[in-house]
Order: structure tokens, then C-alpha cells, then sequence
């Protein structure tokens, strides 16, 4: 019995869409392909234009079509490209850059998602640059410290990952079990908020609260390769943990404990808890602000010690023992206080905010500058 080909739909779909889309233009001179793609909604990606772009703007006005993208398939020798003479629009054209607030790789680092030519052009100190030595320098000085895990990942891409067969989520555990995994070397991550993981948690609980940036900050303190078990809060949804953890690499997925703290609490398992404090009862404790360089400078409580959250686990020993530890809301601040007592700390505590509210809360100003 003859086999059917699985792939050819694909293939024959692809042809179809080459027949409608696709506009070769030839520079026989040079024996130069450039393609006009028409992406069906009136808008169109150049592909290999040259610097000449008369054919390629009269094959778009012919169709309707607005270049939006611009794309080389390689260095060309042969002649100059066009894609930069098709990127010099107007001061309104909208960027819509792949890293914006929120990645380590936005540089310099903002709030807004989205911008334009135009605005760049008057705000962007690295676009006021004399020469092309002066914008690396500028920009290698804009960018800060980033995730470990960045340096994995881009190697596990060039490889390929792995493919999820199936939607992932997370094993339920014993106590028993759990206790066996950590004693193998597994790590405990315990996704509640940080007001429950204060309450009580299971001692070497590393605390990273399911948020957005969760993520981030599994892999940029946890070591690859290693086992993970989860506890989670009412409500919480193991697949997004799982999948969140997927993302930056981790594959191996032990579980989650099952009844979560109260079924480690019936059975008898120890507990510790973070005391959380108030602006007016850090008195004279030390402070250690865990924040990112730029936002430690930009406002810090005067005397603060100063160590980025990604770099605690190796100053840990340094760190007073005692001490009140702060971000922006709390929640770094509850992970590196978990930090502390996974390297033997005692009494670490956590104010309920962060560095604004403390100033709020006592009228005085913050220092700033590092």
C-alpha cells in the first residue's frame, strides 16, 4: 500500500501562497532575486531589495501595498542592500521593539512597550552618539547585570529544545517524597505570596512568588539540571508553573507537595517563618537593598547595603546576619531573605513595601547615587 506523503498539503499550500503573494523582481545585471511578499493585509516584506528600490516601489504602488519589513537573507557582496534605505521613514513610524520593559536585554531600560522614529531621535542618548566607538560605549554602559540563565538558553536554541509533547503540569508528592528529593539534591521552590511564605515554609524553600517575572528569577538562582519540587497556594494553577519553568529551561519537574503546606504541617514537618516588619520598627537593624544597580541609585535608604538579588547567593556570608531586606514591593526581598536562610542565616526580615514607603512612612528622604 502506498504511503501518503504527510507533508504535502504543507507544500502544496506553500506553492499557493507563493503564486499569490510573492513577487519576484529581477535585476539582471547583477543576477539579483529580490521578492516582494505581500502579507494579505496591505502591507508587504521586501526580501534581498538593493539599494535601487525604483522596481520594488512600483510593484508595491501596483498592488496597494505598504513596505512595512525589510529583511536580508544574507551579508550580500554583490551589491549594496536597500534595507536601510527602506528603514530612513518618517519621525511618526511606530517601533515595536522584541525587548522592551521588563527584559534584562532592554538597553537602556524603560516603562514603555512601544515607540517611534521621531521619538527616539530627540530622547535617545545613545542616537546623539558622535561616532560608532562612542554608541558602544554608551550602550554597554546602559546595559546592567542580566540573568545567568541567558548565556544557557542562547546555546539551547542554536541546539534546538526540546519539544513538550503534552500539556505539562506538576506530579502531586508526599511529604515523604518531598523530603527524598531534597535530600538528593532537588530544590523546594515556593510559589505563594509572600505573606504566606513569611507565615510558614518549609526550611531551604527557595521563595519566588508566581508573577510575571517568575520565571526570570527560577533561572537566574536555581542550577540547571537540578530536580524541582513546587509549593503552591490555593488557587495557584500548576501548569502555568510548569510551563513558566519550561520556558527558561528546566526539565525536570518533580512535582508539587500535595495538600500543599497543611498536608507537611499534619504530617509533622518543620517550619520557619520570615518576620515581617514595619518602616518603624527597622530601628537601627542593618539594611540590605537587593535591587538592580539603577534602581538603587536612583533612591536607596541612607546607609543601605547594597547587592543585587542575582549576585546574594555568593555575598550571602557577608551579609549581617539580621538583617531587614528591601526592593521595590517586597517579593525580591522575601526571595533573598530565603536566600539568607538557605546559606545559614538567622532572623532576616522583610518590611511589608518597599524603599518609597519607607520614606512615606518616616518623612525621610531617600539617599541616592551609590
Amino acid at each position: 500500500m502506498r504511503r501518503r506523503n504527510p507533508f504535502r498539503h504543507v507544500a502544496e499550500d506553500l506553492l499557493s501562497f507563493a503564486d499569490d503573494h510573492l513577487i519576484p523582481l529581477v535585476d539582471e545585471g547583477p543576477g539579483n532575486s529580490a521578492y516582494l511578499a505581500d502579507l494579505g493585509d496591505g502591507r508587504a516584506l521586501a526580501v534581498d531589495a538593493s539599494r535601487d528600490l525604483r522596481a520594488l516601489r512600483e510593484a508595491a504602488a501596483r498592488r496597494g501595498l505598504r513596505i512595512a519589513f525589510a529583511a536580508d537573507t544574507h551579508l550580500h557582496a554583490d551589491f549594496l542592500s536597500g534595507a536601510v534605505q527602506l528603514a530612513a521613514l518618517p519621525g511618526a513610524t511606530p517601533v515595536w521593539p522584541t525587548h522592551g520593559a521588563g527584559s534584562f536585554c532592554s538597553a537602556p531600560p524603560g516603562a514603555e512597550r512601544t515607540t517611534t522614529i521621531g521619538a527616539e531621535r530627540a530622547g535617545n542618548p545613545l542616537l546623539g552618539a558622535p561616532d560608532e566607538d562612542a554608541f558602544a560605549r554608551q550602550l554597554l554602559a546602559s546595559l546592567g547585570s542580566y540573568p545567568v540563565y541567558f548565556d544557557r538558553l542562547a546555546d539551547a536554541n542554536r541546539r534546538g529544545p526540546s519539544v513538550v509533547a503534552c500539556t505539562p503540569g506538576l506530579a502531586p508528592l508526599t511529604p515523604a517524597a518531598v523530603r527524598s528529593l531534597l535530600a538528593s539534591g532537588g530544590w523546594l521552590v515556593d510559589a505563594r505570596t509572600m505573606a504566606d511564605f513569611a507565615a510558614g515554609h518549609l526550611p531551604g524553600a527557595l521563595s519566588i512568588p508566581l508573577r510575571g517575572q517568575f520565571a526570570t528569577w527560577l533561572g537566574w538562582l536555581v542550577p540547571p539540571g537540578v530536580p524541582l519540587c513546587f509549593v503552591l497556594g490555593p488557587g495557584q494553577d500548576p501548569a502555568e508553573v510548569a510551563w513558566q519553568s519550561l520556558k527558561v529551561g528546566y526539565e525536570q519537574l518533580a512535582g508539587q507537595l500535595a495538600g500543599g503546606m497543611s498536608a507537611w504541617r499534619a504530617g509533622g514537618g518543620p517550619v520557619q517563618a520570615v518576620e515581617l516588619v514595619t518602616a518603624d520598627r527597622i530601628g537601627g537593624r542593618a539594611v540590605l537593598d537587593v535591587r538592580q544597580a539603577g534602581e538603587y541609585q536612583a533612591g536607596h535608604i541612607p546607609g543601605a547595603i547594597h547587592c543585587e538579588l542575582g549576585a546574594l547567593a555568593a555575598t550571602a556570608p557577608t551579609v549581617p546576619h539580621g538583617a531587614v531586606v528591601m526592593c521595590g514591593h517586597g517579593e525580591r526581598a522575601m526571595t533573598a531573605a530565603s536566600l539568607l536562610r538557605r546559606a545559614g542565616h538567622s532572623g532576616p526580615a522583610v518590611p511589608a513595601g518597599g524603599v518609597a514607603d519607607w520614606s512615606a512612612a518616616t518623612g525621610r528622604p531617600l539617599g541616592e547615587g551609590s
